[in-house]
């Protein structure tokens, strides 16, 4: 057995504590929103906590996944890309994630195969159970290494073929530990039918009969539903799953996903998982998340400022989910009502969306694309002096309408979408060219970054060095760095090691900033990241007339 030391300040050793937290019914029901307060509740108990996203997709990650399928990938300091569950992980529980924190079928299935092929496995069998499941296990074991309690979301539903794997790995942790070290909360669905105004418990007693099926008996039931469960419901759903009365925990639809901690430390379900687990302590300190509450549902009531999401991903808004929550905590840390204003830009006549902005991002992505829509929308944002930030691919569309209508480069293009263009403001990197595998090759990961003194930026982040995180292949040609100064445009943030362009901004402009990295992914309800917080300061001086 594995032991370890606990650090809530008593002397004793405990072993590390495993909540699996599974879903039923339907997918996209909030398992991951709901583990992340599960553990911000905890880490408020003074418990160390850490938690692990389980994927069962065959991708070995999310970096070739379509945003329009999969949502955003969320990067790690690290470099791995991710399900944008890790934001929520790291935004609820103000931790920075790694590759640790993340498991797919894919990396499973890759290590055990590269294991048999290197005669890992001579003279057995190799089987889902035990190899896979093993397999699994020791991940979630790495995982909750040094923590007091370790939180596995795992993805998907119960029936699911595909978590099958992870579900079982599940169950054997209890027979591999004892009851005390290892908990299940299950989150299902009571709907709601407007036709007969009835809230139906059958299909969370359908879900959780699933569970039994496969060996895991849930200790503690969450019942996502749009309004508050009566007594009585809780009570049927409890009489009919054999999970104790004070066990059913209802979350409801939430004014604001910071709310769900307080919908569950109401119930006690801190309470009834330290009960379970045999966990003790003395100390609660959630003054830290009541102060950044209060302060945003004081911004919610106050005068919005409307921000221009221009992308070509705005079908589905998960595409942009980490940085709407950036833009957010800049928005509540100005004392303003964050309102989005997501903008196509491959809708003809887009540009009428832009008229009334006070602010407009133009955010990453992949691809020709919607090149030009970017490009106009840059234009439209230079030209009328609205705070502007160009994210990733939208610096790199800063930096190439620059050069188009400021220094009357027409030809000024990215290889990416124009390899023959003979002006490449932007092109790959040299060791990017050797390169032709898709996934994990690109720049990822965190990268520090010189600010210029006297700079917006320098002024922003108030230090002359920053690390930020990276994903991308294409870059600012470094060539290109003497014409565009020439012209007005500065680069204040450099990669001195590589002789890497990551920030571009005009000084004669309000407030335009263009950055090669994802600020959006460092950025945290406790700890705004600064770029927003100032470019809010931004949008709200042009909404206020200043």
């Amino acid at each position: 057995m594995y032991f370890e030391p606990v650090n809530t300040g008593r002397q004793e050793f405990i072993m590390t504590r495993y909540i699996f937290v599974t879903g039923g019914v339907v997918s996209s029901l909030g398992k991951g929103i709901t583990a992340a307060s599960i553990g911000r509740l905890l880490k408020a108990h003074g418990l160390s906590v850490n938690i692990i996203k389980c994927d069962p997709y065959l991708n070995v990650d999310a970096g070739t996944m379509a945003p329009l399928q999969h949502g955003e990938v969320f990067v790690t300091n690290d470099g791995a890309e991710t399900d944008l569950d890790l934001g929520y992980y790291e935004r609820f529980m103000s931790l920075d994630t790694t590759h640790v924190n993340i498991v797919t079928t894919g990396q499973i299935y890759q290590s055990v195969i590269a294991r048999e092929r290197a005669g890992g496995y001579l003279g057995q069998t190799v089987q889902v159970v035990p190899h896979i499941t093993n397999e699994i296990k020791s991940r979630f074991r790495k995982a909750g290494e040094g923590y007091d309690i370790c939180i596995i979301e795992i993805g998907g539903t119960v029936g699911d073929i595909e978590s099958l794997p992870f579900l079982e790995a599940a169950r054997q942790m209890r027979p591999d530990r004892t009851k005390n070290d290892v908990l299940y909360l299950h989150v299902t669905l009571v709907p709601y039918l407007h036709a007969s105004d009835e809230l139906k418990t059958k299909p969370t007693q359908h879900s959780v009969n699933k569970l039994r099926e496969i060996g895991i008996d849930p200790d503690i039931i969450a019942c996502r539903c749009e309004k508050p469960l009566e007594r009585e419901i809780k009570d049927k759903i409890a009489l009919f799953t054999s999970v104790p009365k004070e066990a059913v925990i209802d979350v409801p639809d939430a004014s604001s996903i910071y709310d769900v901690p307080f919908m569950l430390k109401s119930q006690g379900l801190d309470d009834q998982i330290m009960m379970l687990l045999r966990l003790r302590t003395s100390s609660w300190n959630f003054d830290e998340w009541t102060d950044f509450t209060r302060k945003l549902d004081a911004s919610l009531e106050a005068e919005p400022v409307k921000i221009a999401i221009a992308g070509k991903y705005t079908k589905l808004k998960d595409s942009y989910k980490s940085l709407a929550e950036a833009l957010q905590h800049g928005c509540t840390e100005n004392g303003v009502k964050f309102q989005p204003v997501y903008v196509d830009v491959e809708e003809p006549g887009f540009e009428s969306h832009l008229a009334d902005v006070h602010g407009m991002v133009v955010p990453g992505g992949f691809g020709g694309r919607g090149i030009e829509g970017k490009l106009e929308a840059v234009r439209y944002a230079r030209e009328n002096k609205i705070p502007f930030l160009g994210i990733c691919l939208g610096m790199q569309c800063s930096v190439i309408e620059f050069a188009r209508d400021v220094l009357g480069l027409k030809n000024a293009a990215s290889t990416e979408f124009a390899p023959e263009t003979d002006e490449p403001v932007v092109d790959i990197m040299e060791e990017q060219k050797k390169i032709t595998a898709k996934g994990g090759t690109m720049r990822l990961g965190a990268w520090k970054c010189d600010l210029k003194e006297g700079s917006l930026a320098r002024k922003i982040y108030g230090k002359p060095q920053i690390m930020e995180r990276h994903r991308h292949r294409y870059e600012f040609n470094p060539k290109y760095i003497p014409l565009v100064e020439k012209e007005g445009m500065s680069v204040s943030g450099m990669n001195t090691e590589a002789n890497l362009p990551e920030i571009v901004e005009i000084p004669e402009h309000p407030w335009f900033i263009g950055v090669q990295f994802h600020p959006e992914f460092n950025s945290k309800p406790l700890r705004p990241h600064p770029l927003f917080v100032s470019f809010i300061n931004a949008a709200k001086q042009r909404r206020d007339g200043k």
